[in-house]
């Protein structure tokens, strides 16, 4: 019998994994991490990799360890050449993946690590048993569902009009999309949003004077995607307070900065254009069909259109989540989203984490430092 499972194994779930075995609430042994993926962090690393990050948005002090200056301490130790980047320290992906892996190595992550999908979950007396897609069965007395929104890609509507391009026109995080390979251009990335800004400085250099970023607003620019306020007190503590979850909702929705871009990433798109190596248009959403079309008539050549347009804020794991609800009766907000307890227990040893704890954490929940701040509510709950 298994202390903890952990569903998903990415930044989350390994943030709290990480958290339980340094905190001695558990061993690798009596914990298990549930992930589709064949090693932790696959498709963080897919994902950042594809669309060329070079520094991450957030600070130093947020990473998977338990000590917040254990990043820093490690690219001083292992002597790393490009490290932080601005007032904020912002960790070069490079290192940033380097201390994950070192991290989870001390942790033997790979004695806990089990490749599968759940398909369904139920509660058995004093514990849980967890029906995998290969038929397997793991039970355990206490599970963190820590799982993301990263397969509900968000598509405008209007690409469905472009039927005639479909084998030129991709989200970016499809499944089906490893590399650039087959992109050819010119390219047209549509999106205004830091995955965007990325993807078109990696274009840029691939295809200079053959990129063009579509945006429905001008670039807007933003340190992080969310108030640093929202870490502490200053707007938790007043948000806590809230006993109407449709107003948490909406406090959530005006405190995330959709759609913006740090600074350093602007500067770079700004030299860009100046040096004519890329164009930067904004267009209403109603009008971007019509113009990519016209683009596409005047320069007579096969438009490769890469949506960088995030995800749905739909429920993750949908199908899963449904059956859990419905056979535990578990408690959901208007928007369809968990009503936890400050612990982030939804029923008595099911404890959730990322988009699904939001409601509790509010808008940081779904980056890294909401998982750090996940791992330690959870923590919280059995320190004595």
């Amino acid at each position: 019998m298994n202390e903890w499972i952990i569903i998903g194994g990415g930044l989350h779930g390994c943030t709290i994994a990480t958290a339980l075995i340094k905190n001695h609430f558990t061993t690798a042994g009596d914990l298990k991490v549930i992930d589709e993926h064949e090693e932790p962090l696959m498709e963080w690393k897919r994902k950042t990799s594809l669309i060329g990050m070079e520094f991450l948005r957030s600070p130093s002090v947020h990473h998977i360890d338990v000590d917040p200056y254990s990043l820093q301490r490690y690219a001083r130790k292992q002597h790393f050449k490009a490290t932080f980047l601005g007032q904020y320290k912002r960790p070069s992906l490079e290192l940033f993946n380097d201390h994950c892996d070192d991290v989870l190595r001390s942790i033997n992550i790979s004695q806990s690590w089990i490749k599968g999908k759940v398909r369904n979950m139920e509660k058995c007396d004093d514990h849980w048993n967890l029906h995998l897609d290969n038929d397997k069965i793991i039970k355990g007395k206490k599970v963190v569902i820590a799982v993301s929104v990263n397969k509900q890609l968000l598509i405008p509507e209007w690409a469905n009009e472009l039927k005639e391009n479909e084998n030129s026109q991709f989200h970016i995080f499809d499944d089906s999309v490893s590399n650039l390979d087959r992109i050819k251009p010119p390219v047209a990335v549509i999106g205004g949003g830091i995955t965007a800004a990325h993807l078109t400085i990696k274009l840029a250099r691939m295809f200079p004077g053959k990129v063009m970023l579509v945006m429905k607003n001008d670039v807007e620019v933003k340190d992080f995607d969310s108030d640093p306020g929202w870490l502490g007190p200053k707007y938790l503590t007043d948000f806590k307070k809230l006993d109407c979850y449709k107003k948490r909702r909406n406090i959530i929705k005006k405190a995330r900065n959709k759609g913006t871009v740090t600074g350093e990433l602007f500067r770079q798109l700004r030299k860009l254009e100046n040096n004519h190596k890329i164009e930067m248009r904004q267009v209403a959403t109603e009008s971007q069909l019509s113009f990519l079309k016209k683009w596409q008539k005047e320069s007579q050549e096969t438009l490769s259109i890469l949506f960088a347009t995030g995800f749905s804020s739909t429920l993750p794991e949908k199908n899963m989540v449904a059956d859990l609800v419905s056979s535990e009766e578990l408690a959901l907000s208007d928007c369809g989203y968990p009503i936890v307890t400050s612990s982030l227990e939804w029923c008595p040893n099911l404890f959730v984490s990322g988009p699904l704890a939001e409601l509790e954490i509010g808008p940081i929940s779904r980056n890294i430092a909401g998982a750090r701040h996940a791992a330690e509510r959870i923590i919280k709950k059995y320190a004595h």
